[in-house]
């Protein structure tokens, strides 16, 4: 098999799995202040060219739309651009894109950002060589990631072992939350203004392991890792490790789940 048919098959997989479930509905639920988090750090003006990598449904594209910035909303799943686009009457423009390959020109817009986005490509310093390349010299730069130690981190540690094996040269997403990560796949590339951890609170469910269900059901990377271990008859145990990581990582009570998640918000100049 050719590299490039490899690769092919490889994002023709990662959009398969990002379109499963019902990952608009996650966003509605409780990932909806990440996007103002990141358009605030970020700094948009009215009049900024904005490229908003591996968007997803636009969570940030939107709130830049709406400050009057020019916004490009990218991502490589069609069907989460078009929950996306149906979801607003702000103007953008919708581009599906592959956050390792982007459609577009070099140092073309003022802003390249990501929230929660491009840290799921498999190939880190593609990804970021990407980010480089389209922002011009003096734009900015803009990422909000899950951190490694936060709770995302140790979701993917959980579900790793039931999950298929990752693509050769694949790196693990939350790794995206180190300052130390970044600072490798940049290099002095981007000068890093803003380096800040913070904490997405979730109080949206009642049960514990009513998380665990709701991933389960709409999380595409938890869907396709269930289906492995189904696969291998593992799914009662994947089932018992998921209630396990819920009941430990719950803050509030039986009755009133809480969560928090942490993220890094980091911002630079290149």
């Amino acid at each position: 098999m050719s590299v490039d048919t490899a690769d092919s098959e490889l994002k023709a997989r990662h959009r398969k799995m990002w379109a499963s479930g019902d990952y608009p509905s996650m966003v509605e639920t409780f990932l909806l202040p990440l996007g103002p988090r990141l358009v605030e750090a970020c700094a948009i003006q009215p009049g900024d060219r904005v490229l908003d990598v591996a968007a997803g449904t636009g969570n940030a594209a939107i709130q830049a739309a709406e400050r009057g910035a020019t916004v490009t909303a990218s991502d490589l799943t069609p069907e989460l651009l078009a929950a996306g686009r149906a979801s607003t009457d702000a103007k953008l423009e919708w581009v599906e894109g592959d956050a390792e390959n982007l459609p577009f020109e070099d140092e073309s817009f003022d802003v390249v950002m990501s929230s929660i986005g491009a840290m799921f490509a498999p190939h880190h310093q593609a990804v970021a060589d990407e980010l480089v390349r389209v922002c011009r010299p003096g734009g900015r730069i803009g990422l909000l990631s899950w951190t490694p130690e936060g709770m995302l981190g140790a979701l993917f540690r959980t579900i790793g072992p039931f999950a298929p094996p990752p693509p050769a040269g694949a790196q693990p997403p939350p790794l995206w939350g180190s300052e130390e990560h970044l600072r490798g796949l940049f290099g002095g590339r981007v000068d890093w203004t803003t380096l800040e951890r913070d904490v997405l609170e979730i109080t949206a469910f009642e049960h514990p392991r009513d998380y665990g269900e709701h991933f389960k059901a709409r999380y595409g990377p938890s869907i396709a890792a269930r289906a492995n271990a189904e696969k291998d008859g593992r799914e009662d145990e994947f089932d018992r490790a998921l209630d396990e990581f819920c009941d430990e990582w719950n803050l509030g009570t039986p009755e009133q789940a809480r969560f928090e998640k942490e993220y890094l918000v980091a911002v630079g100049t290149r």
